[in-house]
């Protein structure tokens, strides 16, 4: 398995495309990624696109300090953040994901997780939900990028996929409307609850919590290898002022008081 991060560049293409634009203007499907052999996953773009479920809040509720959400799509999550208080961003590669953030009340910024972040190294909590595990077809490598955005004992909250599945693509977006072949193709990876632990351990993350709601398997790592103090703790809890003044001058006063 490679160890090398995906470019940041060429993962702006798919998701800015044609059909995953219009499926977040309108609210709903049809959406699917779909793989060279022609087989369909269905996107759930009628629940991104809503507000967050109780499965939703159920991850929400453990979120500590600042929280980033990596590939936010529509902004649910960081919307219903902001409104509990929490200090929150959300990143995309697509522009009409972090339009429709916005207009949910949320902070966004179109940047790829592979691409230099605000606040890297600070952030109390990542969110890697919606299958979100499989941006850039590497989990390893995704796991590694963002212990290296969270703070030192920081929280990764993560939903695997609810099958037992491990597998790296190559895929599509098809709304049924394209011509076949015309959105390029780009790496996503697939990972049931067993092969994200391997993953996640074989990068020095830490199983800390793992439960089920609605029928989404969720769970929660901190890296095994780092000691949470005092001190860190509240290093993390200070870090809010920090990451803020990083922001884009345009986002900074959008970002809502830090909250636990």
């Amino acid at each position: 398995m490679s160890t090398v991060l995906p470019p940041a560049g060429p993962s702006y293409a798919p998701w800015g495309a044609d059909p995953y634009a219009r499926a977040l203007t309108s609210g709903h499907g049809p959406l699917f990624l779909r793989r060279t052999d022609g087989w369909l996953l269905p996107l759930d773009v009628e629940r991104w696109c809503a507000d967050a479920d109780a499965a939703d809040l159920s991850a929400l509720r453990r979120s500590e300090g600042p929280v980033i959400d990596i590939g936010c799509g529509p902004g649910r999550l960081v919307a219903a953040l902001a409104a509990r208080g929490h200090r929150a961003l959300g990143i995309d590669v697509s522009e009409a994901a972090i339009g429709r953030t916005q207009r949910m009340g949320g902070s966004a910024l179109r940047r790829s997780v592979f691409e230099p972040l605000p606040g890297e190294g600070r952030w109390g909590t990542a969110l890697l939900i919606d299958g979100n595990i499989g941006i850039g077809g590497d989990p390893r490598a995704l796991l590694r990028r963002v212990a290296s955005v969270l703070a030192p004992g920081g929280l990764l909250l993560t939903e695997a996929a609810p099958h037992d599945v491990d597998e790296q693509v190559q895929v599509r977006i098809d709304d049924g409307r394209e011509p076949a072949g015309a959105a390029p193709p780009f790496p996503w990876a697939r990972a049931g609850v067993s092969a994200l632990l391997a993953y996640a351990r074989a990068e020095d993350w830490r199983p800390v919590d793992q439960w089920e709601a609605d029928g989404r398997p969720f769970l929660a790592f901190r890296r095994a290898r780092t000691v949470r103090t005092t001190s860190q703790s509240a290093d993390t809890a200070k870090s809010a002022a920090v990451i803020s003044s990083q922001f884009p001058r345009n986002l900074s006063g959008d970002i809502p008081a830090a909250g636990s």
